[in-house]
């Protein structure tokens, strides 16, 4: 089993390394503390606030990325456009549309919550552990992507049976399955009803 930094730390405007903290939850996503960002990801698992991000173009095309493989958690894999961990209280929504712009170069709009999903998924290849508390939002992307490659491998727009067909072929995150299907009467009123998710 590979071994895991200590802290996830990130790089503050001025160039300090900074350690990143998470929210803590109870099963229903009240605030129970805080944790710092690697430690909350250790077997078992902490639960946490994280959130998941679903952008559609004007076809009616999801969204999705492979993961840099430079990432310590699930690196290569593909999964749903964007996702993460608001800071402490940060609200969700904000978050979301905050890591967006950072991953991807764009802000989202029409961005819209589509509910919550509380999972438990070890990553076998990591031995991390996604136990989430996930807030749900879609969207619409209507910019040029500008994908940072120190998050982002590559993307893709892709309809349901591409989706299908890439999920069956290459691997996606853990918790990808989880989110989509808790999304999908969100994406379906977002999309109409012919566009099949």
């Amino acid at each position: 089993m590979p071994t895991t930094p200590v802290t996830a730390t990130s790089t503050s405007p001025n160039g300090a390394q900074e350690t990143i903290m998470l929210e803590l939850v109870d099963e229903d996503g009240n605030t129970i503390g805080t944790a710092e960002k690697l430690a909350a990801h250790q077997a078992p698992g902490q639960l946490h606030r994280a959130f998941s991000v679903f952008l559609f173009d004007a076809q009616g095309r999801l969204l999705i990325q492979r993961r840099a493989l430079g990432k310590y958690h699930s690196p290569g894999v593909w999964s749903n456009t964007c996702c993460g961990h608001p800071y402490p209280g940060e609200a969700p929504f904000a978050a979301a549309a905050r890591r967006t712009y950072e991953e991807l170069g764009i802000s989202p709009t029409l961005l819209a919550e589509a509910g919550t999903v509380l999972y438990n998924h070890p990553d076998p290849a990591s031995g991390l552990v996604e136990h989430e508390y996930n807030h749900l939002f879609v969207g619409l992307a209507q910019a040029d992507l500008r994908p940072d490659p120190t998050e982002i491998g590559d993307t893709a727009f892709v309809t349901p049976a591409e989706l299908e067909e890439r999920h069956r072929s290459a691997p996606f995150s853990a918790w990808f399955m989880s989110v989509l299907d808790a999304a999908r009467p969100a994406m379906r009123e977002l999309t109409g009803p012919s566009g099949g998710w």
